[in-house]
């Protein structure tokens, strides 16, 4: 009896292991499946450069994390000259499940990609040779924007000046190296809603501007179920201490209930008045990640729409300690 059991048991390992192998062989080398580039050939019109300019730097912010951002300035400005260059690191320190870097998207490094390849890019997540993206770039939203802008986006980011920056290669830690090749999916793309419907126009501009990802707290890369919005997204900033997101929800203790419309809008704007100087931030003293330089120019009636969307969202109760400095050694 005890003979067949431990036979039962090692034909039930030996099964179980099988099945891993066979599950993890598949998710390796079948997925991602989501099909071959569109063979799409994208007209470079002023119309197109004017809107790609505008959601690249001021809406969706590419120019955000594909750029070098000053820290010794106030929200980080950027850096003359780097624009497009890529080579941002993001890591552990930051709540990511590996060593992720923000690829050189200047004609420099895309000059071998046709614009089908970009396409699929940013709008599925798998770059040119087939290879799934981690989400850093949140190509699960754009892939629900209306297809129109994200051929404006490629339309400008064709217009960068090249930078020669060789980006070192992302590294997942495990699980993620797995699960990473099960994120990109096929788009389903969407019209811009009429900006009339304001709080649709809103969940729209949101989506594209990826505010979820950096107002709720993560785990591994993961959001935490029942925190959408309520903010503390630990940001570690080297010589200044670790600063987290605001919490965005309608909750009238710990979010922005008591926020007008108006406040909401002013925010934004004051950091692009024309008397508006980053200030210099020393050392062990606050400063944010929110590239509120690039968002504030965001167009005040798409400011608006998204304070009509956040109205609507669910409350979440969560105090943010804003900022924790540095202890000195």
């Amino acid at each position: 009896m005890k003979k067949n059991l431990k036979k039962g048991i090692k034909y039930f390992v030996l099964f179980a292991i099988i099945a891993i192998v066979g599950l993890l062989s598949y998710v390796s080398f079948a997925l991602p499946d989501i099909g071959d580039p569109e063979n799409i050939t994208i007209e470079i019109t002023p119309e197109r450069l004017e809107r790609g300019k505008y959601l690249a730097h001021s809406v969706n912010a590419c120019m955000d994390c594909h750029s070098k951002r000053d820290w010794s300035k106030a929200a980080g400005p950027i850096m003359e000259g780097t624009l497009g260059q890529g080579g941002e690191e993001f890591n552990q320190e930051f709540g990511f499940p590996g060593k992720f870097y923000s690829k050189n998207i200047t004609p420099y490094a895309l000059k071998s990609w046709t614009d089908g390849e970009i396409f699929r890019a940013i709008t599925s997540g798998v770059n040119k040779d087939g290879k799934a993206l981690f989400p850093l770039m949140p190509h699960p939203n754009y892939g629900k924007s209306d297809r129109e802008d994200i051929y404006s986006i490629i339309a400008y980011i064709r217009t960068l000046k090249p930078i020669e920056n060789v980006v070192p290669v992302s590294v997942p830690d495990f699980p993620m190296n797995f699960i990473i090749n099960t994120i990109p999916q096929k788009p389903q793309f969407v019209k811009i809603p009429e900006q009339s419907n304001q709080v649709a126009y809103g969940a729209y501009i949101f989506n594209a501007a990826d505010c979820n990802a950096c107002h709720t707290k993560q785990e591994k890369g993961s959001p935490l179920p029942g925190m959408e919005l309520a903010g503390g997204f630990e940001f570690k900033l080297p010589g200044s201490g670790v600063v987290r997101s605001a919490n965005i929800t309608p909750d009238k203790e710990t979010g922005i209930a008591a926020w007008t419309e108006e406040m909401f809008v002013n925010r934004f704007k004051s950091y692009t008045d024309s008397t508006y100087k980053p200030a210099d931030i020393k050392p062990g003293e606050f400063n944010t990640v929110m590239p509120w330089t690039m968002y504030g120019n965001m167009k005040t009636e798409d400011l608006k729409a998204i304070y009509a969307y956040l109205r609507t969202v669910k409350p979440v109760k969560n105090k943010v300690e804003k900022f924790s400095a540095e202890q000195a050694d």
